[in-house]
């Protein structure tokens, strides 16, 4: 069997490297190709060419890159063509993967396609289910509530469960290692900063989280902050910190260095923060597995910052907020992201255990409601896929 698969941001990545081990577990006659970062590679992809030729977000940011953009689109869809494929599985990044879908059908109709991570249709664009199930057989759906909405517009869908909800969590004692091992004493705050994992969010939010850290160390003289970098801007990062001149008590989690090890480094991270200051986006659902309480914070250039609050349709973008049904996580969005206010809601979340304790139940629905203690999201995303197939395994 030969599938091509395509992901475009790191989060994508990671979602196909565990869809890649689980069809391996089903099967062990799968091919891969496609195009994705070092996790799927180290699953047994051979990339196209650099994922992160795909990591744009936002519509002012996507306009200077059109030409290259659709360059790579031409490029997926030959190789998904040539390569005679029995499916395309498209990876979230929609408006890159679901562009390659909708020339790949035009050429060969019959060739399924399958989509993993159901767009937003309950957030904004409400359209764009409809407009995708001219080209896209099935989605994967990382949220209960999403396949009434695929299905409604004559798609197949299955819900599979969050990846996040069942990763294995650093161990107390390694968290409190982890701590001691930057200075941490005990008693004194450490502060998880994550800017994004795209370059143009540490290119647009960095200056403004550099401001809020310079100020919670100033507020906190015994306080130690760290930042995991994204594999993919780890470059990127370590010129942001430096920019930041933050001293000792700054602490950059460079992939480069911790190598093989950096994925346990990061849940100890995550564990051992008494708070974090994060972008919008999967990382809130990372920090409620570390049960971290958090702040977000983010922002986007004009043009697209107008374009967004226009067509949303719902009152909080962190995913926390959403799958709990609570509102116990302060977001700061567009304008409202300024240093001054940020830093005061980490402040008052410093000191007020109730809300922290809000977050950490608003947390533990949210890990529930995306499948942890259930089956392993991705035998049941790679059991949907062979079912779609009609490859599925029997017993």
């Amino acid at each position: 069997m030969k599938l091509f698969l395509i992901a475009g941001e790191p989060s994508g990545d990671a979602l196909g490297a565990s869809l890649m081990a689980g069809l391996k577990a089903a099967r062990s006659d799968i091919e891969f190709s496609g195009i994705g970062g070092p996790l799927m590679q180290a699953e047994g992809l051979n990339s196209l060419f650099p994922m992160s030729d795909l990591s744009v977000m936002g519509l002012a940011e996507v306009l200077p890159r059109l030409r290259h953009l659709f360059k790579r689109r031409d490029q997926a869809a030959n190789a998904v063509i040539e390569g005679q494929i029995d499916a395309l599985i498209t990876i979230d990044s929609p408006d890159f993967c679901l562009r390659v879908a909708k020339q790949v059908k035009k050429r060969t109709a019959k060739l399924p396609v399958i989509h993993y991570v159901a767009p937003t249709v309950w957030a904004w664009r409400a359209g764009r289910a409809r407009k995708m199930a001219r080209f896209v057989d099935h989605v994967l759906a990382l949220f209960p509530f999403e396949p009434p909405l695929m299905q409604a517009v004559g798609m197949g869908c299955d819900f599979v469960g969050h990846p996040v909800a069942q990763m294995l969590q650093a161990a107390p004692e390694d968290c409190s290692a982890y701590r001691a091992g930057l200075g941490v004493g005990a008693g004194d705050p450490l502060l998880l900063m994550l800017p994004g994992s795209r370059r143009g969010e540490i290119v647009r939010l960095g200056p403004r989280f550099g401001q809020v850290a310079r100020g919670f160390l100033q507020a906190h003289p015994r306080a130690h902050l760290v930042l995991p970098a994204a594999p993919a801007i780890a470059d990127d990062v370590a010129q942001m910190m430096a920019a930041w001149d933050l001293g000792p008590r700054a602490h950059l989690l460079d992939p480069r260095a911790a190598g093989a090890d950096y994925p346990y480094q990061k849940s100890c991270a995550f564990g051992a923060a008494d708070l974090a200051l994060a972008a919008s986006g999967t990382v809130s659902l990372e920090l409620a597995a570390a049960k971290t309480p958090m702040v977000i914070a983010y922002d986007m250039a004009p043009l697209s910052r107008v374009l967004m609050r226009w067509m949303l349709k719902i009152d909080t973008v962190t995913l926390v907020n959403l799958i709990s049904e609570t509102r116990h996580i302060p977001e700061f969005l567009g304008k409202a992201f300024e240093p001054a206010p940020v830093l005061a809601a980490l402040e008052r979340l410093m000191g007020d255990q109730t809300a922290r304790n809000d977050q950490i139940q608003a947390a533990e629905v949210s890990m529930a409601r995306l499948g942890a203690g259930d089956r392993d999201p991705k035998a049941r995303a790679a059991d949907a896929v062979l079912r779609v197939l009609g490859k599925e395994i029997v017993g």
